[in-house]
This record gives C-alpha cells, structure tokens and sequence, in this order.
C-alpha cells in the first residue's frame, strides 16, 4: 500500500481547519495541521509535507512570514497554497511575491480545493 501525500493545514480557526481536513482527507490525503506560524513550521521541518495550505491571518507568526521561511529554505522545496478570506488583488499579489504557488480566497468549494491542491501534489516543486 502506497504511502498518503502529506498536506499541513495552516488555519487558526477551529472550524474552518477541521472542515479543510475534512475535505482533504475524504480526497485521500494524509492531514497535519496547525493553528500558528510557529507551530505550522515545526511541523514542516518535521513531517516534509509536499503542501502547504496555509492562512495568512495566524497568531505567532502570518501567513506571509511563514511563506517566506519556507521558501528560503531550500532543502524544503514545498509548494505553498495561500488558502484565505483576504480576498483583494494586492493580496493575492503579496501572496505570490512572498513565494505563495497558488492563492485561493475562502470560502472555497470543496472541488475547486480539491483539484487545486490534486494539481499542485501531481507536478513537481519549484526551485526558487
């Protein structure tokens, strides 16, 4: 049996992280999450997800700062999907220039997750 492609959930919301796992389990993937910045990079230098799906609005540290760190790094090589209800073009373009691969505003269709994070799993990271 073939091992589950692991995602990080990065969302301080309760409700919110669980129905994103929900969603993303029922797809088939292996769920971590967290609920800070801090806390969402322990656990990627821990677990190596292939994606991350990350807020920008966290306690500890934000969404962009956690984009940043992770981008940095290059033995990371992780792909990070921007999944947040600040939903203004010049976000979306902060988003990207902080290395973000995709940007989705919430709330999102399960599908459309799905299919987003599916294609972002099934091509192969990018070298910054």
């Amino acid at each position: 049996m073939s091992e589950l492609q692991k995602v990080l959930v990065v969302e301080d919301s309760p409700t919110t992280r669980r129905q994103i796992t929900d969603i993303l389990e029922g797809a088939g993937y292996e769920v971590i999450s967290a609920e800070d910045g801090e806390a969402a990079l322990e656990l990627v230098r821990e677990h190596h997800p292939e994606l991350v799906v990350l807020d920008i609005v966290l306690p500890k540290k934000n969404g962009y700062q956690v984009c940043r760190n992770i981008k940095a790094d290059p033995e990371l090589a992780i792909k990070v999907m921007m999944l947040t209800a600040k939903d203004q073009e010049k976000d979306r373009i902060w988003g990207q220039r902080q290395g973000a691969d995709v940007y989705l505003s919430k709330p999102v269709d399960a599908d459309e997750l799905v299919k987003a994070v599916n294609d972002m799993v099934s091509t192969p990271s990018r070298i910054n």
